[in-house]
């Protein structure tokens, strides 16, 4: 299976891949304020190409639980120059993490090899904008809005809910003219869901190979993360790197082909061992 972008260039999945996190932003949960510079910016995607990433993942808003919306320019006014600088400097493609069809079509024309939606493209005007961009696009599910989802979310069964929503997408953007093979999948851990969501979509994961396209999974840091290993009291952000690896591995070996995390070097070792001891892995 290979991630197909849009200059002909292709990302082996044949192998588990690493997407590096690049929050822009002021107000994101695990660095936010960090990165919001473009000379920050641009050290931190060198160290991360460095270590290993295949893939780096611009975001401009924040997407934590509670998080604020913000405008079309406020976010091309992070993400643009930012993008712009990465594409002349480092060699690895770019994804911009939005769900706003003026900072998709922006962020294209300004470098990004793809699109990652925690949307899923349901905004006014998405599938058009990404049917016309010709890139890759990563649909995550998300219950709700970040202002919102983690108010009582409740479902029936939550693996197939966010199964068949995926399904959904996915035929909605074949049908707005978007290539199958042009499709990432993302189940959305921490988005509308409780712990016990989130520890029966690690459970069922592998459920997901059989929308036939490739897996991205991200929990780094997650405060899901904290939650289990602080057993019912989160432990902090900083201090939730081993739960991390440990969940990247278990997702690995269920099938996810992309792990997107904020630590690119300890996971970029995690998949290497297990390289060396499960074909899936290699």
């Amino acid at each position: 299976m290979f991630l197909e972008y849009k200059d002909g260039a292709r990302l082996d999945l044949s192998r588990p891949r690493v997407m590096g996190i690049l929050n822009v932003t002021p107000d994101s949960f695990a660095d936010g304020g960090r990165y919001n510079r473009i000379d920050s910016a641009l050290r931190r995607a060198e160290e991360m190409a460095a270590e290993g990433a295949d893939i780096i993942d611009v975001g401009g808003e924040s997407t934590r639980p509670g998080a604020q919306p913000v405008s079309d320019n406020e976010e091309l006014e992070r993400v643009i120059p930012v993008i712009e600088k990465l594409a002349a400097s480092v060699d690895v493609p770019l994804s911009v993490d939005t769900c706003k069809p003026a900072v998709m079509a922006a962020a294209v024309g300004a470098g990004a090899a793809m699109i990652n939606d925690i949307n899923a493209l349901r905004a006014q005007g998405a599938l058009q904008t990404a049917s016309g961009l010709g890139v890759p696009v990563c649909l995550m599910h998300m219950r709700g809005e970040p202002r919102t989802m983690q108010q009582a979310p409740a479902y029936a069964d939550v693996v197939a809910e966010i199964k068949a929503f995926l399904e959904e997408r996915i035929n909605e953007c074949t049908r707005a003219g978007i290539p199958r093979r042009s499709l990432l999948v993302d189940p959305g851990f921490g988005f509308g869901k409780t712990l016990q969501h989130n520890v029966e979509l690690m459970k069922s994961l592998s459920v997901y190979k059989e929308l036939n396209l490739p897996l991205v999974v991200g929990f780094s840091r997650k405060s899901m993360l904290g939650s289990l290993l602080g057993g019912g009291r989160p432990v902090p952000v900083e201090q939730r790197l081993y739960g991390s690896l440990a969940a990247a591995a278990w997702a690995i070996l269920q099938g996810a082909q992309i792990m997107r995390v904020h630590d690119v070097a300890a996971t970029v070792d995690v998949i290497r061992v297990l390289a060396a001891v499960t074909p899936s892995a290699n």
